[in-house]
């Protein structure tokens, strides 16, 4: 069999390993063909490729970004918006010309939207979930999702030294435009006072009263860790205005810091290596067996499958009940109400 691998959306930790994962797996293991797909789906239009060998996927497990590039291509959003679009034939054209037996599709929500409608065209497709927000439907975790609440927590830590020493409040902004994941994971473990998730809301008032009370009982330096998905008035950037809310009512000096990608980057966690090595290995033994048309997850600690339909336009968001927001409650960590 020959396979085609392709990363696409944004960077994260642990993609080189999936990479080497599938690659490796199926190179020695299946003894398959596997060729690099360069740029996401611009490389599949554009027939921009690598064969891959064993040498040329080693020393890449601890590597952070992607080694064959990647892109926010969606060939198939002029075909949905209007019913007309060239890029699916086009792919569909190259993916038989290379000769391909299965296409792997590693990327977050809009990759494995992109992965069932390749599938529905015919392409035989295996989906490999990677986000570091953790929000892919179907899954109870992503790799990268790890190595960024590491980040996010180390900074929180070195936050805590300077809001303590300076009496200040501190607002932390992570990344999650609609789910709170980080913001929750990262809070929790890096001891934040407040933390604010998309999923919830939070009414600003709250949160004073919250700062003011700490302040009130001797604590005169709040942590305020807040999703970057949280909403704000206009164009504002949540971590400007709450930070600028909370100075103006409180009176208590407030500064942010904004991780941004910082988060995305770097080496991955050796969890997520493992994670990516695992769910990579999976997926070329989802192709041996020839069960295409899904994408490999972690359901407790076991790897499985799910069909890519079922994944394909839903989002796996952070709920009242999860069980670290319910502990958070139980020792006073305010969640914005």
């Amino acid at each position: 069999m020959k396979i085609g691998i392709l990363s696409s959306g944004g960077d994260c930790p642990g993609i080189n390993a999936t990479i080497r994962g599938v690659g490796k797996t199926a190179l020695m293991h299946y003894g398959m063909e596997v060729i690099g797909i360069h740029s996401g789906f611009v490389g599949l239009l554009n027939k921009d490729i690598e064969v891959f060998n064993e040498r040329s996927l080693s020393g890449i497990l601890n590597l952070g970004g992607t080694i064959l590039g990647t892109s926010r291509e969606k060939p198939f959003r002029k075909l949905l918006a209007s019913g007309d679009s060239e890029k699916p034939h086009i792919i569909k054209e190259n993916y038989e010309s290379l000769g391909l037996d299965c296409l792997v599709c590693i990327g977050g929500n809009g990759t494995q939207k992109t992965a069932n409608l390749l599938s529905q065209l015919g392409l035989n497709i295996i989906g490999v979930p990677k986000t570091i927000d953790n929000d892919i439907w179907g899954t109870d975790i992503t790799f990268g999702f790890d190595t960024a609440v590491n980040i996010a927590t180390e900074a929180i830590d070195r936050l805590h030294s300077t809001a303590s020493s300076h009496k200040r409040v501190m607002v932390v902004e992570v990344m999650g435009h609609h789910a709170g994941w980080i913001a929750l994971y990262a809070g929790m473990a890096g001891g934040a006072d407040v933390i604010l998730l998309p999923e919830l809301g939070y009414d600003i008032r709250k949160v004073n009263e919250v700062i003011l009370d700490r302040a009130h009982r001797g604590k005169p330096y709040s942590i305020v860790v807040v999703a970057e998905g949280v909403s704000s008035p206009g164009k504002t950037r949540p971590a400007d205005y709450i930070t600028r809310a909370i100075e103006e009512t409180t009176g208590i000096e407030t500064r942010e810091t904004v991780l941004g990608y910082i988060q995305r980057g770097g080496n991955p966690s050796p969890y997520d290596r493992n994670l990516a090595t695992r769910l990579g290995g999976h997926a070329t033994e989802l192709i041996s067996k020839g069960e295409f048309g899904r994408m490999v997850c972690m359901c407790g600690n076991n790897v499985t499958s799910t069909p890519l339909s079922d994944v394909a336009g839903k989002l796996k968001l952070v709920t009242k009940e999860h069980e670290l927001i319910v502990q958070g409650l139980r020792m006073g960590i305010n969640f914005g109400h």
